[in-house]
């Protein structure tokens, strides 16, 4: 199944490609691989929430600003080769701004990593690295990046 019919069956809108909040763009393709720009949860342009998980921010509310990060990062995949065109996720990397003593990026990263699952099955599997930092840019919880496979 696509990935755009397996989207539809979730119910899951792809959202516009959020606009660089720096000297950047939102991916790039190299070969038969897309790298995306860490992706913040920006939702219609706002940051839904700030702070630190663990702290300002539970792991749960987290874990859902991480799926939101990877939705980001499938929408600037989509607009620069469409989403149908990706056969597999290669890597993932999250950044969780974390709260001292907070250990849990693992679990909160696994809203992208599910997410990534949900869409392309068997394909979604990748390798990830889910790393505590102390801030990120506009006080934002979550950042995520990815790296996917296109035909």
């Amino acid at each position: 199944m696509s990935a755009s019919k397996r989207l539809a069956e979730l119910g899951i809108e792809l959202p516009e490609v959020v606009p660089p909040v720096a000297a950047y763009v939102p991916a790039v393709r190299t070969g038969n691989l897309v790298y995306t720009s860490g992706q913040l949860p920006m939702v219609s342009g706002k940051l839904p929430q700030t702070g630190k998980v663990g702290a300002e921010v539970t792991p749960e509310e987290g874990k859902a600003l991480a799926r939101t990060c990877a939705l980001n990062a499938l929408a600037a995949v989509h607009a620069l080769v469409g989403i149908d065109s990706v056969t597999r996720v290669v890597k993932v990397v999250g950044f969780v701004a974390s709260a001292p003593g907070f250990g849990g990026q693992p679990g909160v990263v696994n809203g992208a990593s599910e997410l990534l699952g949900e869409i392309f099955g068997a394909a979604g599997a990748h390798a990830r690295s889910a790393v505590g930092v102390a801030e990120l840019p506009l006080n934002a919880p979550v950042e995520v990046e990815i790296i996917v496979e296109v035909a």
